[in-house]
């Protein structure tokens, strides 16, 4: 296996990241010119060679990702929590709103403040087309703005994302979300303030219902099943006539800290009334 400089690797892989191509391919192309990068990819596309690899669009999103790497020497494939960071500012996404784990879910971050190369470009690509490509700050903030609006109109969506955000949600070789997390995640989720969609509502307070209902009587880390089925009980109470509760059945397959919160608040209403303010 040839032998490359520490420099040399790092143009190898920028090459590679532009045009798809083999490493024997880039590292002939480099060595052509010096391993001067623009000059070797010049020759690469002068020469056919980038015909049927690579696109304009893929060129252009390379570009983008470049411009936000932390670390280009150690880690040049990667974005990490300062590029992460900057790359939202220019989007104008703020951290703690419902959008940003949006984008996660598009390009299928592994983590939050972390974007990998392979899955940026294709996420933007996926919902680029042939007139409007968004391999652009500018134009994949106009998609962010979609983004908001589909979080809001599109139920699918929204489940979509909300089950993605638990890999996102806990840390690192953990199979659960601290408590803590998970009401934030949930308060991001679940409210308007933040581009979500609004659990309480005028009679029924559900929203603070749980949270305050989690952290006194479960206290427990969230595993996905729990996560995923609070996403389901948003939903139902959201239904018309979901309020009342009427479909509820305690031999349903809910799990025990969403039957218990059920029990919770019918119990309530039993005492004081079914007309009370539940907040």
């Amino acid at each position: 296996m040839p032998s490359y400089t520490t420099s040399q690797r790092i143009s190898i892989s920028q090459f590679i990241s532009f045009t798809q191509a083999k490493e024997s391919i880039a590292a002939k192309f480099l060595k052509a010119h010096d391993w001067n990068v623009e000059r070797a990819l010049d020759s690469f596309y002068q020469s056919g060679s980038g015909n049927a690899t690579v696109s304009p669009i893929q060129q252009n999103l390379s570009k983008l990702f470049d411009q936000y790497r932390d670390n280009p020497e150690d880690s040049p494939d990667s974005i990490g929590i300062d590029g992460a960071q900057q790359y939202l500012t220019d989007l104008g996404v703020e951290l703690d709103e419902v959008a940003h784990l949006g984008i996660c879910d598009l390009l299928q971050c592994p983590s939050i403040g972390d974007f990998e190369r392979e899955t940026f470009i294709s996420g933007w690509r996926s919902v680029s087309t042939g007139d409007k490509p968004y391999d652009t700050t500018s134009r994949q903030a106009q998609y962010v703005e979609l983004i908001r609006r589909k979080l809001v109109a599109d139920p699918a969506f929204f489940k979509q994302v909300y089950r993605n955000a638990f890999k996102l949600a806990k840390p690192d070789g953990q199979r659960s979300v601290p408590v803590e997390s998970a009401v934030d995640f949930w308060t991001m989720f679940f409210s308007s303030e933040k581009g979500g969609i609004e659990w309480n509502t005028a009679s029924t307070k559900w929203l603070d219902l749980w949270t305050e209902f989690y952290q006194s009587h479960c206290k427990r880390p969230v595993n996905k099943d729990l996560w995923n089925m609070v996403g389901e009980l948003v939903a139902k109470t959201r239904e018309a006539n979901g309020e009342s509760l009427e479909w509820w059945n305690e031999n349903g397959a809910w799990p025990m800290a969403i039957d218990d919160f059920v029990s919770h608040v019918k119990e309530q209403r039993k005492t004081a009334g079914d007309s009370m303010d539940t907040s």
